[in-house]
């Protein structure tokens, strides 16, 4: 659909989606549910620091260290509860099976899986999209693409987003599972199996910059810089008992993250942004060699456009094949624009993110 048709459809969902939104608020209302009191948010990464801590790299990371929600929500008395995991996807499944939580900020392999164990939730917003993905070497390593993995001992963060798209990418280049010798380490095992040479190479993020620039390893390749395909993808996801219960408050939790992702998808702000990050996980410098050659509104976007659904699509595909699930679960439902239609229109930002083909391509102009 070239750009013109999307916004066109995207203007009549928003109008639909304002009505719909209002609706459905009354309906809950008539319903008179519990007063909200806590709204209590997962985040699948560890973050840094104690009290608070900080994480970086998404639109919700800012929402967070600025406590926008906290702001937004304060009037009404609803205390927001942010929990951290150093565990990532897997942990915040945990979490979500066990009701501890109303929303959850993770990537799409772990988001899978708990939707093909019948773990109801909704996916309302993107946050933190075409994320990077990076390949690490030790420094004297003849490895040089991913075409030179086979046969050699690649660690890569196993349940987590980074899993899919490193097999993806691997299968691209004509390596299955059984041509390269998976292991499965957290960060900084992995980080540490590099320095020692107890594996070949490893799948990361901007941490592997660290490593690089101490002499410890060298980056050989760069999702970003091969395809969009490949990268990371991240959303903020919301119960369907608590959109149930309390729908106007996701509004309001979607709408405030668009406000910030708007906000700092302004290139104007490129710095400021990277300051607001620099004081998490990794320094401004980090982020920065993260973005080169990408603009805000590209990394920035909340958008949950062709692209986004195509690659859950094809985690599904792919996680099913890899039997890191029993059944192939459904998606497109999967992907509730209500609350962002509804906020796009209210901040008057239809038309202002870029949309992506499923391709990964840029969507025509109009």
């Amino acid at each position: 659909m070239n750009r013109t048709l999307w916004s066109a459809a995207l203007r009549r969902a928003a109008a639909g989606t304002a009505m719909a939104l209002g609706l459905w608020v009354g309906s809950a209302a008539a319903q008179a549910p519990e007063p909200l009191k806590v709204i209590r948010i997962g985040i699948a990464t560890g973050g840094v620091g104690s009290d608070p801590v900080r994480h970086g790299g998404t639109s919700a990371a800012l929402a967070y260290t600025d406590g926008a929600l906290e702001e937004e929500f304060r009037k009404d008395g609803v205390k927001v509860q942010w929990t951290f995991f150093k565990g990532a996807g897997p942990a915040v499944n945990e979490a979500l099976v066990n009701k501890q939580l109303d929303f959850a900020w993770q990537g799409d392999l772990p988001s899978i899986v708990h939707r093909a164990s019948d773990v109801n939730t909704r996916i309302i917003l993107g946050s933190g999209v075409r994320n990077g993905l990076y390949l690490a070497v030790p420094p004297d390593s003849p490895i040089r693409r991913l075409e030179d993995l086979k046969g050699r001992k690649v660690a890569v963060f196993k349940g987590t987003n980074l899993h899919l798209a490193a097999v993806r990418a691997l299968a691209d280049k004509g390596l299955s599972e059984r041509d390269v010798k998976l292991v499965n380490l957290d960060f900084p095992s992995a980080d540490a199996a590099l320095v020692s040479r107890d594996i070949d190479a490893v799948f990361g993020y901007v941490g592997l910059f660290k490593l690089r620039d101490q002499g410890l390893a060298k980056v050989v390749w760069s999702a970003a810089e091969d395809s969009f395909k490949y990268t990371r993808q991240t959303v903020l996801l919301v119960t369907d008992d608590f959109a149930a219960r309390h729908p106007q408050a996701v509004h309001r939790v979607v709408k405030t993250v668009v406000r910030y992702a708007h906000k700092y998808s302004d290139e104007d702000r490129r710095a400021d942004l990277f300051a607001q990050w620099g004081k998490a996980e990794y320094p401004e410098k980090v982020w920065r060699e993260d973005f080169i050659g990408q603009p805000l509104r590209v990394r920035l976007s909340p958008l949950l456009d062709p692209f986004l659904v195509a690659r859950y699509k094809d985690a599904a595909d792919e996680a099913l094949k890899l039997k890191l699930i029993r059944k192939k679960p459904e998606i497109d439902s999967w992907f509730d624009r209500r609350y962002l239609n509804a906020a796009l229109k209210e901040l008057k930002l239809e038309g202002y993110w870029p949309v992506y083909a499923a391709n990964g391509d840029l969507a025509a102009a109009p």
